[in-house]
């Protein structure tokens, strides 16, 4: 059952940017993930309701920039200096609760979006 709705992917030219967004209501954790071709689907970062700061993967800070739209209910993943290794798939997740696992690990977020495609030439 998805709960999240994706949107913002699309072509871009290497060096460009891309803005995704999420619609995630009611959720204590939202995050962002992707999957690339010949990798396993990789945690970028996640944001906390209340909080307001991201959180990043070690491999994903530089590029990335998550942020929501005030009141918590849209997220936003902004992708800047892209290349064409940044080809994929991008999600976002959400837990109304923790479960135990690492926040940048997928097994921690029981809902996800269907995915936007992000294709960089």
């Amino acid at each position: 059952h998805v709960q999240l709705v994706e949107s913002g992917g699309g072509s871009v030219q290497a060096g460009g940017s891309l803005t995704l967004s999420c619609v995630a209501h009611a959720f204590t954790y939202r995050a962002w993930f992707r999957q690339v071709s010949g990798k396993e689907r990789e945690g970028i970062g996640y944001i906390a309701t209340g909080e307001g700061l991201p959180h990043y993967a070690d491999s994903m800070k530089g590029r990335f920039t998550i942020a929501h739209d005030g009141t918590e209910e849209t997220i936003y993943l902004h992708l800047d200096n892209l290349t064409p290794n940044d080809t994929g798939v991008y999600y976002c997740a959400a837990n109304r609760g923790r479960r135990g696992y690492s926040l940048f690990t997928s097994d921690e977020y029981p809902s996800w979006g269907q995915g936007t495609q992000v294709t960089v030439s």
